[in-house]
């Protein structure tokens, strides 16, 4: 059997999760998101990102903000990152938007 090229990303406009080997989505023409908040070196101050808050996580809402502080302090959380947006909230990212 041949071996399969490319893996799973989704895109950052549509959403849409495909298994792809392009830089970019066929569906819209967007980015494909390569960063997913686990890592403390891709969430930056200032940057535009989706969180979960504690009382969302049971739902999994997100919550779409701009990054003031980084919380935690380890390199990587398999949870995501903790951040406290700029309007005070506090949670985990789950996606990190251009």
């Amino acid at each position: 059997m041949p071996r399969r090229r490319g893996f799973w990303k989704s895109c950052v406009s549509c959403r849409i999760v495909k298994r792809s080997i392009y830089k970019g989505c066929l569906t819209c023409e967007g980015a494909i998101r390569k960063m997913d908040g686990r890592k403390r070196k891709d969430v930056a101050k200032g940057a535009t990102v989706d969180v979960v808050l504690k009382k969302d996580q049971r739902t999994g809402r997100l919550t779409r903000g701009v990054v003031k502080d980084v919380l935690t302090n380890s390199k990587f959380h398999p949870h995501g990152i903790k951040v406290r947006l700029a309007d005070g909230k506090v949670g985990r990212v789950k996606a990190i938007l251009p």
